[in-house]
């Protein structure tokens, strides 16, 4: 090779005419032969995929056991009463387990008329129920639909005994009642221990002689009355409760701490007193002879006999309920009140708008998961609350509460008060449903 050819190969990037090939080849002989690489693993040979997959099981239980007292008391105290609950409604067999001849009848000849059959089954149960004493239990079953017929049970259970065929003209001398159609077709409803009478009797409807769903006679409409006057009230509650705690809220938001804390504070106390006397204070305060009388009789507002009726009726509900539940639509508020910068109203203000015009477009939408949160938990808690409305309440104060209380402990008619309870149940999941469609769930804050 001459000087030229050499000093042309030492040029970098330069390769010589003589020994140059294929850029393949160049690059096939600088690159090594790729080797296959082992799998990554730990200490003690485990492959890391497979103790990876080890541990996050192993957390996954953990978390499992953790939560799984939280899970079963929740399921022992909430899920299954609710569930016996609902059960209960549509369940009652105090009929069909202590008259088994004549529902046996009613299960081989369906809607016929009664005959000698049927009459001879009615009196052996009679006799056998009396002997047991289940007959109460039977005359308070059938009497739930038919107002009556609980001493027409009773009072012919005692002459069974001496009743001899034909049964049908002995039981008609006992009583003539027992010939009524719509006798028959209220017991051949309660021979299966299964119906949706319950559901029935809690809107005011019941079923005629021919089995057709009728409302109650107007002096036994009740129930709707009450439903409905429950669902005003606790709306009504909530819009209190907002339009009072929305300014409070925001003067615990922007206060300085010294004064926050001790609001705060005052918000917090009725918290640490008991709800039964801080109902019966408003008692104390709303009575005809109470505080707020003698106070606006001695401003001479209103006269000796001009005295304002605010107890046992549904403004003095109203009132001591409001007080109550204040606090659950304060703290949401100030919860979400507190996260909003100052500074976007103050620029808002900067720029030209108004104080109203701020306040409307810039603070007060982000303060709607707080108002959602709020109107929700205490419209909840209103439509079950029970003591309030049974001492301030009075006959127009009650709530539907008050109701399932009455069937529970004085009639003693659960499977009623189940159904009522379970329309309550499906009207708050309803509103529930209805503010998620229209607000969104998602939106709600409550800390």
């Amino acid at each position: 090779m001459n000087r030229a050819g050499a000093r042309r190969c030492a040029r970098p990037g330069r390769i010589p005419r003589e020994g140059r090939g294929s850029v393949t080849e160049i690059t096939a002989g600088a690159v090594p032969e790729a080797r296959p690489t082992a799998p990554l693993q730990t200490a003690d040979g485990v492959p890391l995929k497979t103790a990876l997959a080890r541990a996050q099981r192993r957390a996954k239980w953990r978390a499992a056991a953790l939560v799984l007292p939280l899970l079963l008391f929740i399921v022992a105290s909430f899920v299954v009463p609710i569930g016996q609950m609902l059960f209960r409604s549509v369940s009652n067999d105090e009929f069909s387990a202590h008259m088994p001849h004549l529902v046996a009848w009613f299960a081989e000849n369906g809607d016929a008329a009664p005959d000698d059959a049927a009459w001879e089954a009615l009196v052996l149960d009679l006799r056998e129920a009396r002997e047991d004493r289940s007959i109460g239990l039977v005359g308070t079953r059938v009497n739930y639909e038919m107002s009556g017929t609980r001493s027409l049970f009773t009072s012919t259970a005692r002459k069974a005994d001496k009743m001899e065929p034909p049964y049908r003209e002995a039981l008609l001398d006992a009583d003539k009642d027992w010939g009524d159609p719509e006798l028959w077709g209220v017991m051949r409803r309660a021979s299966s221990p299964y119906t949706g009478a319950f559901y029935l009797s809690a809107i005011d409807r019941t079923r005629d002689a021919a089995g057709d769903i009728v409302m109650v006679d107007e002096n036994r409409q009740v129930y709707v009355a009450i439903f409905w006057r429950t669902l005003k009230m606790s709306v009504t509650i909530a819009i209190l409760c907002l339009l009072l705690g929305y300014p409070i809220a925001h003067l615990l938001a922007t206060l300085p701490m010294r004064y926050s804390n001790l609001l705060m504070i005052l918000v917090l106390l009725p918290f640490w007193t008991s709800l039964l006397v801080r109902t019966t204070s408003w008692m104390v305060l709303l009575q005809s002879q109470g505080v707020v009388n003698d106070v606006l009789v001695w401003l001479g507002v209103i006269g000796e006999d001009g005295r304002i009726q605010m107890m046992y009726n549904e403004t003095g509900t109203i009132i001591a309920m409001t007080h109550i539940l204040l606090p659950f639509m304060i703290l949401p508020l100030y919860s979400v009140m507190r996260t909003i910068p100052p500074s976007y109203v103050r620029a808002a203000r900067s720029l030209g708008a108004t104080s109203w015009t701020a306040f409307r477009r810039i603070y007060l939408p982000q303060t709607v998961p707080g108002i959602g949160a709020g109107i929700l938990l205490v419209f909840i808690l209103a439509v079950g609350y029970y003591i309030t409305p049974a001492l301030v309440g009075g006959t127009t104060g009650t709530l539907i509460s008050n109701l399932i209380a009455f069937h529970m402990q004085e009639s003693h008619n659960w499977s009623l008060a189940a159904a009522l309870a379970g329309i309550l149940l499906a009207a708050v999941l309803l509103l529930y449903w209805l503010y998620d469609r229209l607000v969104g769930i998602d939106n709600m804050k409550l800390g």
